[in-house]
């Protein structure tokens, strides 16, 4: 069993909502909420701002708006958040070999692998150095746990939340757990929780004294053993650097219900389509597809057919969304739709008889776009049109005159736009017409100004040097199933390092 505190824990603090401040003068140090806008969207993160009005994750944005009706809501910009997040996993990798992701903001890594801490004292200094990269290279902060095993390491994180350090020295692991409640455990969720809270079990320290044969008992023999080793601060777990992708999905939640079958036809096509692109980014392809439906009562139904090898075709994964989709009664209206590919592989069997078939009706070859949207959308006289113009809140403009802003909001056939980048002060907010030939989208600026000298290196920019121990950051400032869903985790003021004691 390992004795040094040399597994570390890194937890970006609210990223996405961070990511926006960094990115947005104005909104900083000020309430951020990021998630699905629509009357059936949920908060993706919420800033430490929102969160004092009790706004949180997964939280449905109804209720966010009513709690925090003032703060600044926005779409989410998953590629800015990927390209940070892809900065910050090569600070880890060039730490140790083996780093484990969680999500886009959060990770293992093993600092004995990597030969960069061995005891105490070298394992808070690269901890501590670490998070002044991490804020050099990105502008952002992360809170950072070191401790012997993955279970106290991330406990350790969640303590020096946000902007901090804290390691949990060997020897104090079962006096610091006593006292916690049981959901602090990997493994117990709410149902595990409320059956323990059944049997009078709240705490780590009852959960052990409970004895292992007790919890067998109540949770079977798997994860009673799992459990009553975790209470006694035993976690044997490794930090693993490759994750399978086991599957590939995407999924839409509709502010209204769809009635019209022919339009649920077109939207599990234009998934199956959105879902190929995903596979062929991630060089994949799948046997089973999987067709899922939530229905208007909230029932969800899961139909899947497996295919005689793997494919990446789009035409054949629409003809077997469209096969699975023949089998759902949809009557009552559909408010949920995803398409998914299962049984991966890392090449493509070639159907040959379904691109036989589609080369007969005269289909076109299938090409990747850059976006998950198709760019025209059939009128109803048969011809193609221009899609109407949107204007996510949030995200990036361009305009000829005035230069780099973001969409503050749109509707009525006007769209506002503040016109800010993330070196600037606070811009000047402009309202135009949504058709405005001078306005066009952008892409997201880096966080951190690069210098021209550094264009094909790491940028820098405000913040501590990179040897800086217990810095605070400033007030400035789809899914892979195997991946884990991002759970952003805001930055702010205070943190520090610490050092966790019973």
């Amino acid at each position: 069993m390992r004795t040094a505190p040399t597994i570390l824990h890194l937890d970006m603090d609210a990223f996405f909502a961070s990511a926006e401040q960094a990115s947005k003068p104005s909104l900083r140090g000020k309430a951020v909420v990021v998630g699905g806008l629509g009357p059936r969207g949920v908060v993706a993160t919420a800033s430490y701002e929102a969160r004092v009005f009790g706004v949180n994750s997964a939280m449905p944005m109804a209720q966010a708006r009513r709690r925090a009706p003032n703060a600044a809501y926005l779409v989410p910009r998953f590629g800015l958040y990927r390209e940070v997040s892809e900065q910050v996993m090569g600070l880890l990798r060039a730490l140790s070999p083996l780093v484990e992701p969680l999500s886009l903001d959060e990770a293992f890594v093993d600092l004995e692998a990597g030969g960069t801490a061995w005891d105490e004292a070298s394992a808070r200094l690269t901890g501590a150095k670490l998070r002044a990269d991490i804020r050099a290279v990105t502008g952002l902060t992360g809170s950072v746990g070191l401790a012997a095993s993955k279970m106290l390491a991330k406990i350790a994180s969640e303590q020096a939340k946000p902007d901090g350090l804290v390691l949990i020295e060997p020897g104090i692991e079962r006096a610091l757990l006593g006292p916690m409640p049981v959901r602090t455990l990997p493994g117990v969720g709410p149902a595990t929780g409320d059956h323990l809270r059944r049997a009078g079990i709240t705490t780590v320290e009852e959960l052990a004294e409970a004895g292992e044969d007790e919890l067998v008992r109540l949770l079977g023999k798997a994860h009673g053993h799992a459990l009553f080793a975790m209470a006694l601060a035993h976690d044997e777990r490794p930090v693993v650097a490759e994750r399978e992708t086991k599957s590939v999905s995407v999924e839409d939640t509709y502010d209204v219900d769809i009635h019209d079958r022919v339009r649920v036809e077109l939207e599990a096509q234009r998934l199956a389509d959105r879902c190929v692109r995903r596979l062929r980014r991630a060089g994949l392809s799948g046997r089973t597809i999987v067709l899922k439906v939530r229905r208007y009562d909230f029932s969800t139904l899961t139909r899947s057919e497996t295919l005689r090898g793997p494919t990446d075709d789009p035409g054949v994964v629409r003809e077997a969304a469209a096969r699975l989709l023949e089998g759902v009664d949809t009557t009552g209206g559909v408010r949920l739709l995803g398409v998914g590919v299962t049984g991966l592989a890392d090449y493509t069997q070639e159907d040959l008889f379904a691109q036989a078939q589609a080369a007969a009706a005269g289909e076109p070859a299938a090409e990747e776009h850059a976006g998950d949207e198709p760019a025209e959308v059939a009128a109803a006289d048969g011809e193609t049109a221009p899609a109407e113009r949107r204007w996510p809140s949030g995200h990036d403009v361009r305009h000829a005159e005035f230069g780099h802003g973001w969409v503050q909001g749109s509707g009525l056939g006007r769209v506002t736009v503040r016109f800010e980048t993330p070196y600037s002060g606070p811009g000047r907010v402009r309202t135009f017409r949504t058709d405005d030939a001078q306005l066009e989208p952008a892409d997201p600026l880096p966080l951190v100004e690069r210098r021209p000298e550094e264009a094909g290196g790491l940028p820098t920019g405000p913040g501590p040097s990179v040897s800086a121990v217990g810095t605070h950051g400033p007030g400035a400032g789809d899914q892979v199933s195997s991946d884990p869903a991002s759970r952003p985790k805001s930055r702010s003021g205070g943190g520090g390092d610490a050092t966790s004691s019973p």
